[in-house]
């Protein structure tokens, strides 16, 4: 589980930066962007809570829901939705940086309990 949660949280910011790179592109009609945004979106509110980034995979339930809407109704995202987009990939990127930090230090406290 620790090697998961380390190859997790090694990709987990080139995740984000991959979402917050289409953003500019999710307010024209490019279904196929949205709905790789949502469908990775979804994957860090699943796996990020699975492997003990829960509030990373909070702050990447927001943004799902907001893609997912898109989706549904096969649309573009609106002009109002476009800075709330942003708004939560830059909690979310915020949020899994502080998640993370303190992941290396229950692993290093985890490694350091063992080796005693």
């Amino acid at each position: 589980m620790a090697a998961l949660r380390q190859r997790f949280s090694g990709q987990l910011i080139a995740r984000i930066d991959g979402i917050g790179v289409v953003a500019p592109l999710l307010g024209e009609d490019n279904l196929g962007v949205l709905a790789q945004a949502h469908r990775d979106a979804h994957h860090l509110c699943g796996v990020g809570a699975s492997l003990g980034f829960v509030e990373t995979g909070k702050a990447a339930r927001a943004i799902e829901q907001l893609l997912l809407a898109a989706v549904k109704a096969e649309r573009a995202l609106t002009s109002e939705e476009i800075p709330r987009l942003r708004a939560g990939i830059a909690l979310l990127r915020s949020t899994a940086s502080a998640e993370m930090g303190g992941a290396h230090r229950q692993e290093d406290t985890g490694r350091d309990a063992h080796s005693h």
